[in-house]
């Protein structure tokens, strides 16, 4: 099954809000035309990012994804061409098993920087990134793989 969700208002309330109504409110990712690849995110916050400033940015959202599939984060094209606004890491590459990890419950981030000449004003319910899922491909020699994750964000890092 692929789609998105929202955390739940535990974890919301954690790395949010304790607002109860604005979690009701905020609305999962969604195309804006039919040949549209990407999903767009939108903010369930008010913030600006001054010039040379760089935020990381809360979604509210989790993704549940297929096997062989990868949900890929990028920043909006109009807000890299009008206002010089970046993602931090340029790809953001969303794993099927960060969805509901131990940790986070797979909330998905977004890290921003402004790299222009003015400040960036975003207000809640403004798409600030789009998310793609992709199929992708491994090595025929592979050896089994039983490592799982147990933690979110960086997680593949720790030797398990």
């Amino acid at each position: 099954m692929r789609r998105f969700e929202k955390i739940s208002f535990l974890q919301f309330q954690k790395d949010i809000d304790d607002d109860k109504e604005a979690y009701e409110k905020y609305s999962l990712p969604k195309r804006m035309t039919k040949e549209s690849a990407g999903y767009d995110f939108v903010s369930v916050c008010d913030f600006t990012l001054k010039p040379n400033e760089s935020k990381k940015i809360p979604t509210g959202i989790k993704a549940e994804m297929n096997e062989g599939e990868v949900l890929l984060l990028l920043v909006r094209s109009s807000m890299g061409f009008r206002y010089n606004v970046r993602m931090c890491n340029q790809v953001g590459v969303i794993d099927r098993d960060y969805y509901n990890n131990l940790e986070n419950e797979g909330h998905i981030w977004i890290k921003l920087q402004n790299e222009g000449e003015e400040t960036y004003i975003v207000k809640k319910g403004d798409r600030i990134a789009q998310g793609i899922f992709v199929s992708y491909l491994t090595v025929d020699q592979e050896e089994d793989m039983n490592k799982t994750r147990t933690s979110g964000l960086g997680s593949t890092n720790e030797e398990g």
